[in-house]
């Protein structure tokens, strides 16, 4: 067999000036090969080597610190970074913001998509996702600073509908993380909480003529794999690193739980604390009913499954996250994409084959900005490049769409309980906005679609309607006009009168 078990200073040495790297991960170390980042970094710092990279990824990979993209964010060190989320990387955002690269943004699920179109050689990902957004190149084309010049997609027509065809990227190098490898080379992931797109960009990279680097936890003897259990074949595999440090996340060493190999029996997810994130996410949480195929989203929509984990519901609905992962009990914050005795787990191109095909009955996702028109922007927030993740691909296919997040931000002060809600201090940054600064879901193409879409607040709830946005609820104990309507920059449409929300969902305790 011709894989190669080398150190990983000889594993870096491999990739080679002006290479296009294919990198996979997500936040909180999930699926990060972080001894070879480390050993990436640590080679151009000391040599200058490699520089001119351009990176794709299609998850936020990091810490918001040191590592994941942060170890590749120097100057002279990347030319270019396609990337599906970069929050995790504020320095790879402040190059892109400086224009030091050139920095695009698709969404994650067509990503993942194109490099299983890369290792087809297919011409490229046709697909409807992104349209009307600023992905598609009636827009931004995905371009999020002046330095990005490149069309990296184009708007084709087929039977008389449109599409958007995402150009080919072929992919030099895949740097990547696996649990296990045998002395043949092939690799399982049984270990890892996820499997993510690590074949897709695996493939994509050996098939475009490229090196296929891993990092596994250890190596074991030929046969010791069963056939299912490896992921991918020592056929596309180059060369491998054994780090017996590895950690799930990096701040998990190994947890069975997680992976999926066994289940914790005597976990119990706690109840999330009284908050206006959990008034937001119990309004939300109204919106499910039994048997839904569901999504949670970054943010204050883990709020929602932290409810449903907390009073043991997770059997009524079917939980899923982009990662590829099904049922359990989500985890939140920095190990969002985590989950704790999950039912399935799946690659996650092939979730978003289900996603981008309708398959989602209601996601609950985040919001930056809100515009007259229902459009919302996640992707580009006071000019800093945050890109969508798996947002647009989950928000332009779901049939509902429950968008949650606070009225408005930065210094807004509320006081809660007892049934009802006062604003003490608005916010000065307002989220309802007449136009949104990006485009990260159309509410044209929205109504177009038939999609039903909510607007989740602390203190309104809001419906796209054939006319626009429009203001359906209030929590008790608001002054609409004083609150809400001149906390916007447009008056919302009000055909009748605003319901109350419920008050139990402002109580501090059980709200059942």
């Amino acid at each position: 067999m011709s894989v190669r078990f080398v150190t990983p200073e000889e594993a870096t040495a491999l990739v080679p000036d002006g290479a296009t790297v294919g990198l996979v991960g997500g936040g909180g170390g999930l699926m990060e090969p972080t001894l070879l980042h480390e050993h990436v970094e640590k080679r151009f710092l000391s040599t200058g080597k490699p520089n001119g990279l351009t990176c794709v990824h299609a998850l936020g990979i990091g810490d918001r610190e040191s590592r994941g993209m942060n170890r590749f964010a120097h100057e002279g060190m990347v030319r270019r970074v396609i990337g599906g989320h970069w929050v995790w990387s504020p320095r790879m955002q402040q190059l892109a913001d400086e224009n030091k690269i050139e920095a695009y943004a698709l969404p994650a699920g067509v990503i993942m998509q194109l490099m299983r179109e890369v290792a087809a050689q297919r011409p490229g990902l046709i697909t409807h996702v992104g349209l009307g957004t600023f992905v598609d190149p009636r827009l931004d084309g995905g371009r999020m600073n002046d330095a990005a010049t490149e069309s990296l997609v184009e708007r084709i027509a087929i039977g008389g509908k449109d599409y958007l065809r995402y150009l080919p990227i072929p992919v030099d190098i895949a740097i990547l993380k696996g649990s296990i490898v045998d002395n043949d080379g092939n690799i399982s992931l049984d270990e890892e909480p996820a499997n993510l797109d690590v074949y897709a960009m695996a493939a994509a990279a050996h098939n475009s003529g490229g090196t296929v680097i891993f990092q596994v936890r250890r190596r074991v003897p030929t046969g010791s794999i069963p056939a299912r259990s490896a992921r991918v074949p020592s056929a596309i595999v180059d060369a491998v690193v054994v780090d017996p440090e590895q950690r799930q996340s990096y701040d998990i060493v190994y947890d069975p739980s997680i992976s999926g190999e066994s289940i914790d029996e005597a976990y119990q997810a706690a109840a999330p604390e009284f908050s206006v994130r959990l008034i937001i996410g119990r309004r939300a949480e109204a919106e499910l009913h039994d048997g839904a195929v569901i999504n949670f989203g970054f943010g204050v929509p883990d709020q929602v499954a932290s409810i449903v984990a907390a009073e043991g519901r997770q059997d009524r609905y079917y939980q899923t996250i982009e990662h590829g992962t099904y049922g359990g009990a989500l985890l939140t914050g920095d190990l969002f994409g985590y989950a704790r005795n999950p039912t399935s787990m799946i690659d996650a191109p092939s979730q978003f084959d289900f996603y981008s095909g309708g398959g989602l009955d209601i996601a609950f996702l985040g919001f930056g900005q809100i515009d007259v028109e229902g459009n919302v922007n996640v992707s580009k927030l006071d000019g800093v490049t945050v890109g969508p993740g798996g947002f647009i691909d989950i928000a332009q296919n779901s049939r509902k769409v429950v968008f949650c997040g606070a009225f408005d931000a930065k210094g807004t002060e509320i006081k809660t309980g007892g049934g009802k809600l006062e604003l003490l201090r608005p916010g000065k940054v307002r989220k309802f906005v007449d136009a949104v600064d990006q485009i990260t879901f159309s509410g044209k193409q929205a109504l177009r679609q038939g999609q039903e879409v909510l607007y989740v607040t602390e203190r309104a709830v809001f419906r796209l309607s054939g006319q626009g946005l429009e203001l359906t609820e209030t929590a008790p104990g608001i002054d609409l006009q004083k609150d809400v309507i001149e906390q916007m920059d447009f008056t919302p449409l009000m055909p009748k009168p605003p319901t109350m929300m419920d008050a139990r969902i402002f109580m501090d305790g059980d709200h059942g």
